[in-house]
């Protein structure tokens, strides 16, 4: 009776090298213009599994060792290129303790560097320790992809010599045979790409852990090493992080400079660089830098390091820090594009503002069918709205502000509750916190009708229809004294001035727009000549809002008028005392009109002057 022959250990070994050679060279040969990338992965991947499974399929032997260990090679770094680190992390794992059983070392519940340890010394002089070192390669990218540092500074030493130990081994082993198996990417060529990557992920770490100077002499050694462009961009702009973190703005600016110089377009860098103009005050140079980023973001697909055709690794898997991550964060083009209009409204480039909001608004209309969602970044679109009015009223285009405005009333106006409680935050929550979702939208939705209502006002006085304008101040005046606050253990009242504070910012927004839509109704009262109602409306203006410029001046020419000068005198000189703040937090919209009737303070000194020469 015949016997089926089994093949012969070396038939077997050839053969399956052959199918691993196969596998190789269909990666390496694949069309790398192809966007079916990661389904031509997840194929490969599949037919090294199988492949795998019959090598594994006999027990752990040093004739199959180096066979095993290249297609282990393969299989995980294929996983890993698919962000599968779990799985490529339990087969390397397993393959570490088949190595083990070779050498007739019981596998042992170790942790990874103390098994490393192990497996490299047993292996040292080994025939297959070329391989195993090629699967030291594999366990950095994991820890790595896997942000674990702590596990990569444990193998240190290893690590830091295996770029020179893997050339040499691997020419080494293909010396010896011409039969080796074929890997799916040279180790050295994973060497030079973990160096690299590791290095800026320490670096990012340290810069975010407040070590900018540790980080610096860290990502400086990174710079110098051989990589991708991208890489060598990251490493001068997290350099550039760390320069300016310690105070050296200028140098900062050089890195960012390198950075797009050598990658462009790299948006981060031109963000980066932006924030240091503005925290220099150099606003020509940031809002240059703000239509730029604009422009580079509009023609940029993606802001994130990617995976390009021809890698199975790409520095976007191994680069998987949060830190990092945070670092190299950009706002969204429309927000860039909406701080360019602030920029601009508050820095008397009104054409350019004018155009940049409505190309936001633009924008944001062109997202149909529901695809638009609120950037959290962003102003809410009433808002907007509001802000794109304003820049189109200091234009002087009223018609076109007041269209934008009745877009805002028609959306909320039916939507107003009949009152308002503003209740005291708790310690060190800012209001807006401290309420649900629910209250806070009411009060959104008062405060965006009071305001398109104010704005309209300003629109009638710039076209001196004195009469509407009194209309639309009264309208805004109405809804805002529908508005409480509730002080703690007590009851709801009407706001005043001296409730006002830091942490009360409902009530800051609350009293700024009565106090000028009191001062805007006032104003318009004394151009039609009734100067009692002027003076009670300026005089209430006043004290909702005592900084406000234009109610402390005109008070005074109603006064003057009243023939009660002396009393102008002072209300003027009091006005100008006022100390000027920053404006850059308050929005557009509640800022004191830029336009319609001024008084030139000038003339104003000239009258005080002759009034009391000295």
């Amino acid at each position: 009776m015949s016997t089926k022959r089994q093949p012969s250990p070396s038939k077997l070994s050839d053969r399956w090298i052959e199918e691993n050679n196969e596998f190789v060279n269909k990666w390496k040969n694949r069309d790398v213009s192809s966007r079916e990338q990661n389904h031509t992965i997840l194929l490969l991947s599949s037919d090294f599994h199988k492949l795998l499974q019959k090598i594994q399929g006999l027990p752990p032997l040093e004739d199959y060792a180096q066979l095993e260990l290249c297609v282990v090679y393969n299989v995980c770094l294929l996983s890993i290129g698919l962000s599968k680190m779990s799985e490529a992390e339990i087969l390397l794992a397993q393959t570490m303790d088949r190595v083990l059983q070779m050498t007739g070392v019981e596998p042992m519940a170790s942790s990874p560097p103390d098994v490393w340890h192990t497996v490299l010394t047993s292996m040292e002089k080994r025939a297959v320790n070329s391989s195993v070192q090629n699967l030291l390669c594999v366990q950095w990218a994991i820890w790595l992809a896997n942000c674990s540092l702590e596990a990569i500074e444990g193998l240190q030493g290893e690590f830091s010599s295996l770029s020179t130990r893997v050339q040499d081994l691997t020419s080494e082993a293909r010396h010896i045979s011409s039969n080796t198996p074929l890997l799916v990417m040279e180790p050295k060529n994973l060497v030079q790409l973990l160096e690299i990557c590791t290095l800026i992920t320490q670096g990012a770490e340290k810069i975010n852990e407040g070590r900018s100077s540790e980080a610096l002499t860290c990502l400086q050694a990174a710079s110098t090493l051989p990589a991708p462009r991208t890489l060598v961009a990251y490493t001068h702009l997290l350099s550039g992080f760390c320069l300016a973190h310690t105070g050296r703005p200028q140098m900062a600016l050089q890195c960012f400079r390198k950075a797009v110089e050598i990658d462009f377009p790299s948006v981060c860098a031109l963000y980066q660089s932006l924030l240091i103009f503005r925290r220099q005050g150099d606003t020509q140079a940031e809002i240059q830098m703000l239509g730029l980023l604009h422009s580079t973001l509009m023609s940029t697909s993606t802001t994130e390091p990617g995976k390009t055709s021809d890698q199975l690794l790409s520095w976007s898997v191994l680069l998987r820090s949060q830190a990092l991550r945070g670092l190299l964060s950009v706002p969204t083009a429309l927000c860039v594009l909406h701080s360019l209009a602030q920029k601009c409204v508050l820095h008397s480039r009104v054409s350019e503002a004018v155009e940049h909001y409505l190309d936001l608004l633009a924008a944001i209309h062109s997202k149909e069918n529901g695809v638009w969602s609120e950037d959290p970044h962003l102003p809410r679109l009433p808002e907007l709205y509001l802000e794109a009015g304003t820049s189109l009223l200091l234009a002087k285009r009223p018609v076109d502000c007041m269209t934008l405005c009745d877009e805002v009333i028609s959306t909320t106006a039916e939507l107003l509750p009949e009152h308002v409680v503003l209740e005291e935050p708790e310690e060190g929550v800012e209001a807006p916190a401290v309420r649900a979702e629910g209250e806070q939208d009411q009060v959104a939705m008062l405060f965006w009708t009071g305001a398109a209502y104010l704005v309209q006002g300003h629109c009638y006085c710039h076209m001196q229809d004195w009469k509407q304008a009194v209309t639309h101040y009264t309208r805004c005046i109405n809804l805002l004294v529908k508005v409480r606050f509730k002080e703690k253990g007590g009851q709801p009242q009407v706001p005043t001035a001296d409730m006002v504070d830091e942490k009360r910012t409902d009530l800051q927004i609350l009293q700024r727009m009565k106090g000028l839509s009191l001062a805007g109704r006032g104003i318009s009262f004394a151009h039609t000549d009734q100067l009692g109602h002027a003076l009670r409306d300026l005089k209430l203006s006043l004290q909702a809002f005592e900084e406000c410029v234009g109610a402390g001046l005109w008070c005074g020419e109603v006064l003057w008028r009243l023939n009660r000068k002396q009393e102008a005198a002072a209300i003027w000189e009091k006005t100008w005392s006022i100390s000027k703040h920053s404006v850059e937090k308050i929005p557009v919209y509640l800022r004191e009109p830029q336009s319609g009737p001024m008084l030139d303070s000038a003339e104003l000194r000239l009258r005080v002057q002759e009034l009391d020469p000295k």
